[in-house]
């Protein structure tokens, strides 16, 4: 599964996993910005096996450490399937390379491109990653239609997503846990995609001639309070995640405790994509708050997110697009809470 920044790739998996049959046994493999691992708690909580790949992307730095891992859940796990869903910078051809090595022991069944039908438009302007996704895919979903209030802006989205890639299916699916796709559908594609080097070769001369994709496409803010983070109301939560520059962030979650609307404390698994928040509860999460923001120009707004937040700048950790270089949060905002 491909697809860019928010575009809903892990609630699709999530919840194409949970219709396969008990005795059926599939494994997630997922990369993730950044050095924490937090969409993998979902998981945990829906006992669904699932390891992560994280700090890099599987189609450039850490393409060499996919061989290993695939060889590993292989050895100990035997699973019928797996679903590798990469990060929202990730281009399909080096992967889909990867995978054809590993012949006959793994087999590479399809590329599954994930479109955010509400962001497409932004991201379309703003991302060659988002247009090389679906360029290079054996099914386009276009997800969140529901959510686009003209249908004349869902028209130019179809538009768009028809000329970068007009041979490929299109499905619109919801992007909602009641929404997602069937096994029947994204099961048993059969790709042809990538199966002849010269076809990647060209794939990859393309990348080459961008500059966009580098080492990371978006700053990363990674946060991770000591277990004193003192916890937000839910509607408080929702509110300062949405009044956030959507322009700039463009992509934010993480796991932290709140106090819900009846007074009592637990845990939840926020997500934020443009503005628009939604709220996973956690039961069993015994770790520390832990989250991640992804945009552009987090040099002007890191201390906003941090005074936002509510954090320390101890705790923050800012990495810029481009070149990996990494930094820490040295603000002075006086508003921040005992950790």
């Amino acid at each position: 599964f491909t697809g860019y920044l928010g575009a809903g790739k892990t609630t699709i998996i999530l919840g194409l996993i949970r219709q396969l049959p008990p005795d059926y046994k599939c494994v997630w493999l997922k990369n993730e910005f950044g050095d924490m691992e937090i969409d993998s708690e979902m998981a945990k909580e829906n006992n669904i096996a699932v390891k992560e790949i994280i700090n890099g992307c599987l189609c450039c730095v850490l393409v060499g450490q996919l061989g290993a891992a695939l060889e590993e859940l292989v050895r100990t796990q035997s699973p019928d399937r797996i679903i590798i869903e990469t990060s929202g910078s990730a281009y399909p051809a080096p992967l889909a390379w990867e995978l054809r090595k590993w012949t006959p022991t793994i087999r590479l069944d399809g590329i599954v491109t994930v479109i955010d039908a509400v962001n497409f438009p932004g991201y379309d302007d703003k991302s060659y990653t988002a247009k090389q996704q679906a360029k290079y895919s054996d099914l386009i979903l276009i997800n969140k239609h529901e959510l686009v209030p003209d249908e004349r802006v869902l028209d130019k989205v179809l538009d768009d997503v028809h000329e970068l890639n007009p041979d490929t299916p299109k499905v619109r699916t919801v992007g909602s846990k009641g929404g997602g796709v069937t096994p029947d559908l994204v099961f048993g594609l059969d790709s042809k995609l990538f199966s002849e080097l010269g076809q990647v070769e060209m794939a990859q001369r393309d990348h080459a001639h961008h500059s966009e994709h580098q080492a990371q496409e978006v700053d990363l803010f990674q946060a991770t309070p000591s277990a004193e983070w003192e916890p937000m109301r839910i509607k408080d939560l929702e509110g300062a995640l949405a009044g956030l520059p959507p322009d700039s962030v463009f992509r934010s979650k993480g796991v932290v405790p709140v106090i819900q609307e009846d007074g009592g404390k637990g845990w939840v698994l926020f997500n934020c994509v443009a503005g628009r928040v939604t709220f996973d509860e956690i039961q069993n999460y015994k770790g520390t708050p832990k989250m991640i923001f992804m945009g552009e120009e987090f040099a002007r707004f890191k201390g906003l997110i941090t005074r936002t937040m509510n954090l320390l700048p101890e705790c923050v950790k800012v990495t810029y697009r481009g070149n990996c270089s990494v930094e820490s949060c040295s603000i002075d905002h006086g508003h921040g809470h005992s950790h």
